[in-house]
């Protein structure tokens, strides 16, 4: 794979490749480019249209009701109570979409690290001069499958179907999208992939410490402890991957060489 950061003379995409057109540009926007910004989406009738389909859209999805007796009793003694466990049932299934697409995005982040290190002539020098190690991602990625089977088995144990797609997890499948779009185009570098899973690890670590209140407030003490152990797992991968983010980026710009993790 090329450098993604060398410079090339193929690349017209800015303005002022072509000054006379620009100004034409510029002139015909009404404005100067440093006084130029984005029309106030507030207004006109972008924002119209967006406004009409809010108020007619549905909500994203449903929460099932329980598949279990066991489910049916807990769901109906915790509404006694004034506790709505359908809430922690949909943050549930966000997690183990979320956990699944982790798992997912790492596979595809170890296919792109094989192959660009594996095979080649270069291969143990281009090695020795970034942080990204095999062993590390590995370990990673088996770890996000482990904690997809932890939800599932919190749901299965408060009788819902871990199969089944909820509103959050409906709407964290359409965030991941993106990442995984990132990091599975074959023109993205290494760097620009951590930078992907960086994004993602950093949700990992925001949405499993809710996770655990959650349990906490709900008196799920086993899953509260056992999702504090996920969320330790999770900070550790954030620390790593902002790491070789870190070097990454740096060694490409000279500033210091990208040392191993």
């Amino acid at each position: 794979m090329k450098d993604a950061t060398s410079i090339s003379l193929r690349n017209r995409t800015g303005m002022q490749m072509s000054p006379a057109d620009s100004q034409d540009l510029l002139e015909a926007g009404g404005g100067q480019f440093a006084e130029s910004l984005p029309p106030d989406p507030l207004r006109g009738g972008l924002a119209e249209t967006r406004a009409e389909y809010i108020a007619e859209a549905e909500a994203l999805g449903t929460v099932p009701a329980p598949v279990t007796p066991v489910g049916v009793a807990k769901s109906a003694a915790k509404l006694v109570k004034g506790e709505r466990l359908q809430v922690f049932m949909d943050k549930l299934s966000e997690r183990a979409a979320y956990e699944r697409g982790g798992t997912r995005l790492y596979d595809a982040l170890l296919t792109k690290y094989r192959a660009e290190f594996g095979n080649q002539k270069s291969s143990r020098t281009k090695r020795d001069q970034t942080p990204v190690t095999e062993a590390t991602l590995t370990t990673f990625r088996n770890q996000e499958a482990d904690h997809f089977r932890l939800v599932s088995a919190a749901i299965q144990q408060l009788g819902g179907d871990p199969t089944a797609q909820t509103p959050s997890a409906d709407a964290v499948g359409m965030m991941s999208t993106g990442l995984i779009q990132t990091v599975t185009d074959p023109r993205t570098s290494i760097a620009q992939c951590v930078a992907a899973v960086l994004t993602a690890e950093l949700t990992d670590v925001a949405s499993w410490d809710l996770l655990a209140q959650l349990a906490d407030a709900l008196n799920q003490k086993e899953m509260a402890r056992d999702f504090r152990d996920a969320l330790a797992h999770e900070e550790q991968h954030l620390q790593v991957i902002r790491h070789w983010h870190t070097a990454l980026v740096l060694g490409q710009s000279g500033a210091t060489p990208a040392v191993g993790h």
